[in-house]
């Protein structure tokens, strides 16, 4: 690089950077989730986010809700579409191994991408809003009004899946199951139970990213793949099944692209992050972020 940015630039990229990678954290969220207790690897993350997405555009484009309300309706609809997921396709598999349900999981992503497509057609769809073009200037800085939501969206699911862990008397029971199963059905908690609640919790997560996806971004049924390589990535860097540590690690990709975009390319981007996501898998599988809200 033949110069080095002002400051101004290099804090404003950082500030897009954390924002851009909101969309990952929620999304590594759920996937930490579901992870830690069942061991499944739930490739279709991207696509429930991008179905809860279609669903809070079109509670804006035909009842003209607003999008931040429609969570009220899209986040209790996802957390039961995970409870008939989970009884319908995985509860005979769960305890199978990952290659039955890994293959499920891409199967269910295929059926919902081209349902989508053949149901609401595959072109790009964003709420257009009057906060969609407003922004924020913070000490120079421009923040984006929607963006800012997601990351306040993401922060507030964070802490209320960490509460939920830490403080209920099912979240114990969750903890327990993914950190020892076999204890824990001996001091009676049934891994069914417990497989339907944290399903459930990391489909609902999935409805939160989407109605973040639709008020910040465009999408479209095939947008959710790049979704869930991008939460895989940024589960591998937070750890898998700790649940701050995937927000940290969606923070964090988010800042390398940004960084790689401004001084490399695009499509260099992706390539330092998919380079990112190998070098830790070989040098630091645990991940980054080792202390978290599941330990």
């Amino acid at each position: 690089m033949d110069f080095i940015p002002p400051i101004d630039i290099l804090i404003q990229l950082l500030i897009n950077g954390i924002l851009f990678g909101t969309m990952y954290g929620i999304a590594a969220i759920g996937l930490s989730l579901i992870f830690g207790t069942m061991r499944i690897v739930f490739i279709a993350q991207g696509t429930m986010i991008i179905l809860a997405a279609y669903g809070s555009f079109w509670l804006f484009k035909l009842w003209s809700v607003n999008p931040y309300l429609s969570i009220v309706i899209v986040v209790p609809a996802s957390l039961i579409v995970g409870l008939g997921l989970y009884q319908v396709l995985f509860r005979k598999v769960a305890r199978e191994g990952q290659f039955p349900t890994l293959l499920i999981a891409f199967g269910l992503m295929a059926l919902l991408e081209n349902l989508m497509a053949v149901v609401f057609s595959a072109d790009a769809r964003a709420i257009q809003t009057s906060s969609a073009s407003y922004g924020l200037t913070f000490m120079g800085m421009k923040i984006s009004f929607t963006r800012l939501m997601a990351f306040v969206m993401a922060v507030l699911g964070t802490i209320s899946v960490t509460f939920f862990l830490k403080k209920t008397l099912l979240g114990k029971a969750v903890r327990a199951a993914s950190e020892n199963l076999e204890f824990a059905m001996l001091v009676g908690i049934t891994p069914h139970m417990v497989n339907t609640i944290t399903f459930a919790l990391g489909i609902g997560l999935a409805g939160l990213a989407g109605v973040a996806t639709a008020t910040a971004y465009s999408f479209d049924p095939f947008s959710g793949f790049v979704f869930s390589l991008k939460a895989m990535i940024a589960l591998a860097l937070g750890g898998m099944g700790n649940v701050v540590g995937a927000l940290l690690g969606g923070l964090l990709l988010g800042v390398i692209e940004a960084y790689g975009a401004f001084f490399l390319s695009g499509g260099w981007a992706d390539v330092i992050s998919y380079a990112v996501f190998l070098l830790v898998l070989m040098f630091k599988p645990e991940g980054l972020f080792t202390a978290g809200a599941s330990e």
